[in-house]
């Protein structure tokens, strides 16, 4: 595949972005799924643990993550459901979209709050219906993959909740239930419906507008820090990674923030940004042209840039419905082979509400791509002396019900991954399937000179 540097149309970075809720009848649909899933396995009972920055298992069926605090959400077969809450979420349990009984449990409050509780933790688990000898699946954030574990008795919560369950259900077996949300083949959270996509979409179409502002905004003499206030201006939406935004050389003084540290020509740079539904990423020189970079790096387009656009272009020509994981794994093995360039993460993951949820992208992978999964394209070479080279985006999979969906009920949506279909088509030669949908107002656009705003790769 011939990867050229030349003359390209910037895209178009939207600015009429509108969030979209999730529905009544999605998260009704989540219940129903994960009741399904619960039966499955034949569980008694599902603890669903959350806090503001793991929250998104829990979310899936509340709808909300808790603030400050920690909490548990207790489902039991029957389709009974607890919020154990602490003192500032106790108001939370009257917007969850699942409905549940309140348990107060000052012990998830904040430091030196009030304990004004006359029960002890184990009587509080046994309030939410947890009793001795049931099967408990426990679902923390993470799911566990390791070959020389027993990846069911890992628990990534805190041992002062997972002793208590213990304690009450001491004859009873509790095992990691991640998987139900996550797993790689069948995890709930992986496939989507219209209203899902349409709604993740507005985050990551957002994330990617202020990282292409910020590309623009990139000249000498700025700093860090006034890039990354382009990027801070993303409508106060949650963040789902920290916001890179870094010239030079990264951690200095173990910063992993924003400095206040001037660009340089010849600069390396890496711009990030990530928010529910996606994250986009661009990593580049501060530069118009060849000269304008160090002289032993003068070759990154032709020694790092072009290798890992050309494998960028065939992730992105290569998913699409009943596609082998194990085989796109293969494919950017051959074309941007490991042991060269040291990318040592999978290529390609899901995402979502988190920016990586898992990946069904590995050796040896039975998944096979669907409609309404949505995948982050994230391959990361390393190339000794160099600097990075970086285009990452996110997709969405939809087959025609799916697109006909999005098509009448979200039209603004509709629109904008339409357009961004024929960006990639028309201006950078990106052939993608009827059934993927570009979710960034950048996918496959990439400047490696970042100053130079008229040229881009592209495919040839």
């Amino acid at each position: 595949m011939e990867i050229i540097y030349e003359k390209v149309s910037m895209p178009v970075g939207h600015t009429d972005y509108v969030p979209v809720n999730r529905t009544r009848e999605t998260m009704e649909e989540h219940h129903r799924k994960v009741l399904e899933k619960m039966k499955e396995r034949e569980l008694d009972v599902l603890m669903v643990y959350g806090d503001r920055e793991h929250g998104s298992n829990y979310a899936y069926l509340t709808g909300f993550e808790t603030r400050f605090e920690e909490s548990i959400l207790v489902l039991h077969k029957d389709g009974t459901c607890y919020l154990m809450l602490g003192n500032e979420n106790l108001k939370m349990c009257n917007y969850s979209f699942i409905k549940a009984t309140t348990v107060h449990v000052p012990h998830f409050s904040l430091p030196h709050q009030p304990m004004e509780v006359e029960k002890s933790l184990d009587e509080l688990f046994q309030d939410a219906g947890i009793k001795n000898g049931m099967k408990i699946g426990f679902a923390g954030w993470k799911l566990f993959t390791s070959r020389f574990e027993n990846n069911d008795t890992l628990f990534d919560a805190p041992a002062f909740m997972v002793d208590a369950v213990r304690r009450v259900n001491s004859d009873g077996t509790m095992v990691n239930a991640a998987g139900i949300f996550l797993d790689a083949a069948d995890g709930v959270r992986h496939i989507m419906n219209a209203n899902e996509i349409a709604h993740y979409e507005y985050g990551a179409g957002l994330a990617s507008s202020r990282v292409l502002a910020a590309m623009n905004e990139v000249a000498p003499g700025k700093t860090e820090l006034e890039l990354a206030d382009v990027l801070s201006t993303a409508a106060g939406q949650p963040l789902t990674v920290t916001t890179i935004c870094a010239t030079g050389d990264r951690f200095t003084d173990a910063v992993v923030f924003p400095r206040n540290k001037k660009v340089t020509v010849g600069d390396k740079i890496s711009l990030t940004l990530g928010l529910r539904g996606g994250l986009t990423s661009r990593a580049a020189y501060v530069a118009e042209k060849r000269e304008d970079l160090p002289c032993e790096v003068q070759d990154y387009v032709e020694k790092v840039a072009i290798p890992y656009y050309r494998a960028a272009v065939t992730w992105y020509e290569t998913v699409g419905i009943g596609v082998s994981c194990d085989e796109l794994y293969k494919t950017i093995d051959r074309v941007l082979p490991k042991a060269e360039y040291k990318w040592s993460l999978n290529p390609g993951h899901y995402t979502g509400q988190d920016e990586w949820t898992a990946s069904p992208v590995y050796p040896g992978s039975e998944v096979k791509l669907q409609s309404g999964m949505m995948l982050q394209m994230d391959i990361i070479p390393s190339v000794s002396g160099y600097g990075g080279a970086s285009a990452e985006d996110g997709i969405a999979i939809a087959d025609e019900a799916l697109r006909e969906e999005l098509k009448t009920n979200y039209p603004d949506t509709w629109k904008r991954i339409e357009e961004r279909r024929r960006f990639m088509k028309e201006e950078l030669g990106i052939n993608l399937k009827d059934e993927i949908l570009p979710m960034s107002d950048v996918c496959g656009y990439m400047r490696p000179y970042i100053l130079d705003h008229a040229c881009a790769l592209k495919k040839g």
